[in-house]
């Protein structure tokens, strides 16, 4: 055999090998790439994204995107060398280390039942910034969500439990109730007053130590909010809190006249709070992908991410500066009407 020959061979050798290895080998990275769009003001599975009850609607044309991430891998399911590799050479894909998705202080079921929480919380959110935008008066409440087991409120406070006063004070927010038990001693009891079905109770909870020396019952508590309607959100298995500003943004459509997206193909992001702010999120490299294939031309963005999204805008697509509900909505309404001035991300 000739040297050549012999240097054909163990390359081809080496290729397959190393091929073999690839297929075989797993590796704790995830690979994110574009995810599917949905309109906020049309239908998934032929069911409104958007139903709201017992108020005046109107109808609207138009698009107003919430756009996702898909990811691959994680500790249960690592993906290969290979998918690793293909994904590090395609510019639409992002390979990140598995822990950046998944912190090894919890596992992938924690973080995609956090993932669904978002979700929920996101929507009322959601529907909270919206009314206040539209002026529309709305209640508070805080429930609990949960509570953690061999800790003080383990078997004192029930999922459900509304709490409406601590230490005889009336309260409305997870952080008024978060502080209120942070100003005792660990050690000391903290008196709730709740409303558990029909009953309204007072129950004392002990405290103990938690992070930073601060006093805690050991429960997770949710906001509830008390609408003058009914607002029901349709996404299917999306998660998450970053839909937060184009659920909003739908809600507004739908309980406004006339169409706030002027029939144009809108996509965006970021977080929403109750009063309307706009927060930063993950993924805005793929998820501008995923608007601008599924046919956007505007993408409203939150300031946090501009400079992020310039460096890997796609072709085609404009990029609008979101640092609030109502700028997003005066922004849409110069792009629709061609008056006003449209904030548009900027570098740094």
């Amino acid at each position: 055999m000739s040297r050549r020959a012999l240097t054909l061979l163990v390359a081809g050798f080496l290729v397959l090998l190393l091929g073999v290895v690839g297929a075989v080998m797993k590796v704790p990275y995830v690979v994110l790439s574009p995810g599917p769009t949905e309109n906020t003001i049309g239908q998934v599975d032929k069911k409104p994204v958007i139903t709201i009850s017992g108020r005046q609607t109107y109808p609207t044309t138009g698009e107003l995107n919430l756009v996702t991430v898909a990811y691959q891998g994680g500790p249960s399911s690592r993906i290969d060398l290979l998918t690793a590799l293909r994904g590090w050479i395609d510019p639409d894909v992002a390979v990140v280390p598995e822990s950046a998705i998944f912190p090894e202080t919890r596992s992938q079921q924690q973080v995609e039942e956090e993932n669904t929480v978002e979700m929920a919380n996101s929507q009322d959110y959601a529907t909270a910034a919206a009314l206040g935008e539209l002026k529309i008066p709305y209640g508070t409440a805080v429930s609990v969500l949960s509570t953690e087991k061999g800790k003080p409120a383990d078997g004192k406070l029930r999922k459900g439990d509304e709490i409406t006063a601590v230490g005889g004070r009336t309260v409305a927010n997870v952080e008024g109730i978060s502080e209120a038990v942070k100003a005792v001693k660990p050690g000391e009891s903290v008196a709730f007053t709740i409303t558990r079905g029909k009953d309204k109770l007072d129950v004392s909870v002990p405290t103990v130590q938690g992070a930073g020396g601060k006093a805690v019952v050991g429960m997770v508590m949710q906001a509830k909010y008390k609408f003058p309607f009914d607002v029901d959100i349709n996404v299917g298995d999306v998660g998450g809190p970053s839909a937060g500003l184009m659920f909003s943004l739908g809600i507004l459509d739908k309980l406004t006249p006339g169409e706030l997206t002027g029939g144009k193909d809108i996509a965006g992001t970021g977080t929403i709070d109750p009063s309307g702010a706009v927060g930063p999120i993950g993924g805005i490299a793929q998820k501008m992908v995923g608007a601008r294939k599924a046919g956007a031309t505007v993408f409203l963005t939150p300031a946090d991410n501009c400079a992020e999204a310039l460096k890997a805008v796609p072709d085609g697509l404009r990029l609008v500066r979101a640092t609030s509900l109502h700028e997003a909505v005066q922004a849409l309404d110069a792009i629709r009407t061609g008056k006003g001035e449209v904030p548009a991300c900027a570098a740094g």
